[in-house]
């Protein structure tokens, strides 16, 4: 609840109101607990609270509970019974201005970035690639740029890579050897990364993250994510949450800390964004929370124990608000143990004690004070939210949709020229290009063959001359011979004849 002093009050303890400060609202927090233990409610708390006082709010809505925020509460027995523990009379149930989103499109305006937003190196972590993998996917992106080819959607960066590796004796003596193998893996990777839905993910109209910055009324937007469907893929999720914090931080400025920070956001179900996550994606995580402080941004884990959340990250979360943990088994034991050793002890009570007693709505509650130190641990009763608890219709979250101000810029995708239409484009010229060289060719040789065969053909001719006139010489030789003889036989006979007739007169 966001009081009239303009103070953040969020649980009330027995020494009275415990307030955040605005100014360190910034410095990322952490909100646990098992299971019906009122974790969503918190941040429901906590999220209108800012939303109140003009800071917007992301948060992933992973079962639709979160809906609720949009519309106005209504006075319960429990809520009744809290009011005098808090000080309140006659609660100003309210909705706050909601946005939905779904990455899927589904239940809310989708949301895109493109190929290009990511860049290599974050998608080479989320992929997890090898030092090989990463610099040949470098490697396609440099080409990319200096050809002029726009990376816009999966199709369009799995043409690239096959279009690289195909050409890779081109480019080797430019930008480096690129191996087949490396790009076969890479090509495996986000296959499996568009499994999980990253093809829509990936496209255009790309998201603009200052619309997630507005406000309606002098209330903070509240920017509700679906993720009941985002939840089952958890690379997916981690994808989005880098590229969003990325972001973020690649646009907004340097502001220090701010009165009140310019976004807050709320990721519940925070386990899944660390469940099979490699050690490459957790740290870039880290550094990203860990600089985009400075921007004005504060992100809250919400999930089911501490130890979810990995080491180095948590360490990063000021603010702390734990609901009651359950200490069934010696792993459990330990991690009741270890997350009362996070707090700085309140000498009045047990921390690990009073962490296994805390009731539904009751949290240990640890805030920064006006130095960022933590203060010391408080077992408190978290305030009720002036908002519905619970889900809201369809027909309801619909409505909200069509007259969302954003409606109509992000729902309709479109598929621009890029790398793939040009791609194509390029490799149906050169189809063309070598069918025609092949006709040609074919021409070539038909008329190759053709004047072969002229030639062969007067050669022919030539041939049966020559025979021809052999054998007319040789019959003219035989007549001219057979004449000759004759004429010398009669002449041979007339001279013997004289000579035997003068000799018998």
């Amino acid at each position: 609840m966001y009081t009239e002093n303009n103070q953040l009050y969020v649980a009330h303890c027995d020494n009275g109101p415990l307030y955040m400060i605005g100014k360190m609202a910034n410095r990322h927090g952490l909100i646990a607990g098992a299971t019906g233990t009122g974790k969503t409610v918190t941040l429901q708390v906590l999220a209108e609270t800012f939303c109140q006082a003009g800071v917007p709010c992301f948060m992933a809505d992973m079962k639709g509970d979160l809906s609720g925020i949009s519309q106005a509460g209504q006075m319960s027995g429990f809520i009744e019974k809290r009011c005098p523990e808090f000080g309140i009379e006659n609660p100003n149930f309210h909705g706050c201005p909601t946005r939905f989103f779904d990455v899927f499109g589904e239940q809310g305006h989708p949301l895109r970035a493109t190929i290009s937003d990511m860049g290599p190196q974050l998608l080479a972590r989320l992929l997890d690639l090898n030092e090989t993998q990463t610099g040949i996917l470098n490697i396609v992106f440099k080409i990319a740029d200096d050809r002029g080819l726009l990376l816009i959607d999966m199709k369009d960066l799995r043409m690239m890579l096959d279009y690289v590796a195909k050409n890779a004796k081109e480019f080797t003596t430019t930008y480096g050897t690129v191996s087949s193998v490396s790009v076969g893996a890479i090509q495996r990777a986000l296959l499996a990364l568009e499994a999980e839905g990253a093809d829509l993910f990936f496209g255009e109209p790309a998201f603009n993250v200052f619309d997630f910055l507005q406000t309606e009324g002098g209330k903070g937007v509240m920017n509700v994510l679906a993720a009941d469907k985002l939840m089952l893929n958890p690379k997916l999720y981690s994808t989005f949450l880098l590229w969003l914090l990325s972001e973020l931080y690649t646009q907004l400025p340097e502001v220090g800390d701010l009165p009140m920070p310019k976004l807050i956001f709320f990721f519940d179900e925070a386990h899944m964004l660390f469940k099979d996550t490699s050690k490459a994606l957790v740290d870039k995580i880290e550094q990203v929370i860990r600089l985009v402080r400075s921007k004005g941004v504060g992100v809250y884990f919400v999930t089911q124990s501490p130890d979810d959340i990995p080491e180095a990250i948590a360490g990063q979360l000021g603010n702390r608000i734990l609901h009651g943990l359950r200490a069934y088994t010696p792993k459990e034991q330990k991690a009741v143990k270890a997350a009362a050793q996070t707090f700085r002890a309140n000498p009045n009570f047990n921390t690990e004690a009073a962490i296994l007693e805390l009731g539904t709505g009751e949290a240990l509650v640890s805030l920064l004070d006006e130095k960022g130190a933590p203060c010391i641990v408080e077992r408190a009763k978290i305030l009720f939210p002036l908002s519905q608890i619970g889900a809201i219709t369809e027909g309801q979250r619909n409505s909200l949709i069509r007259n969302s101000r954003i409606y109509g810029v992000y729902d309709k995708s479109f598929d621009r020229e890029s790398a793939y239409e040009m791609l194509v484009a390029e490799q149906k010229q050169e189809e063309k290009r070598r069918q025609k060289e092949a006709e040609e060719e074919e021409k070539r040789k038909a008329k190759e063959a053709k004047e072969k065969e002229r030639a062969r053909s007067t050669s022919s001719r030539s041939t049966s001359t020559r025979k021809k006139k052999s054998a007319g010489q040789k019959a003219l030789e035989k007549t001219l011979n057979t004449t000759a003889t004759t004429i010398g036989r009669g002449i041979g006979n007339k001279i013997v004849r004289s000579i035997l007739g003068s000799i018998f007169k």
